[in-house]
């Protein structure tokens, strides 16, 4: 057996601890289409805010309760998902606008092979987001 994709990208979910600071992050800073606010009638219901990522859905989920377990530390800190990476074209323009907001900066902008660099933020809750450029 093997999965049969209907869509060329995986969507993520998200949980996160407060919706006015993830949506700042996502939508406002990285400048990620919202699309929509929908119930989440699982896991204790609560409120899934919906961001268009190129292909990808990124699902910001904002529970009734917030758990108390937080998946801090980036790639380290646990084991995991840890952090999702994005191709981009204006790696340094991404992070120069990411620090001027007061995002932290978890890895700057880093040469790791000729030709290609990275840099690293992390969100309003912890999660790295990882942006590569390809020269």
């Amino acid at each position: 057996m093997t999965v049969q994709l209907a869509k060329s990208a995986i969507d993520l979910g998200i949980v996160i601890s407060d919706s006015e600071k993830s949506l700042a992050f996502y939508r406002d800073l990285l400048g990620f289409e919202h699309v929509a606010d929908t119930p989440m009638p699982i896991a204790g219901g609560g409120t899934m805010h919906r961001l268009n990522c190129g292909d990808t859905l990124l699902k910001l989920v904002k529970l009734t309760t917030t758990p108390e377990h937080r998946g801090d530390g980036g790639i380290a800190g646990a084991t995991g998902m840890r952090y999702f990476t994005m191709i981009v074209s204006n790696l340094t323009e991404i992070i120069a606008a990411c620090e001027e907001a007061g995002a932290t900066i978890a890895v700057p902008v880093t040469e790791v092979r000729p030709g290609v660099s990275i840099g690293m933020v992390e969100d309003p809750d912890g999660n790295w987001v990882e942006f590569v450029e390809m020269s």
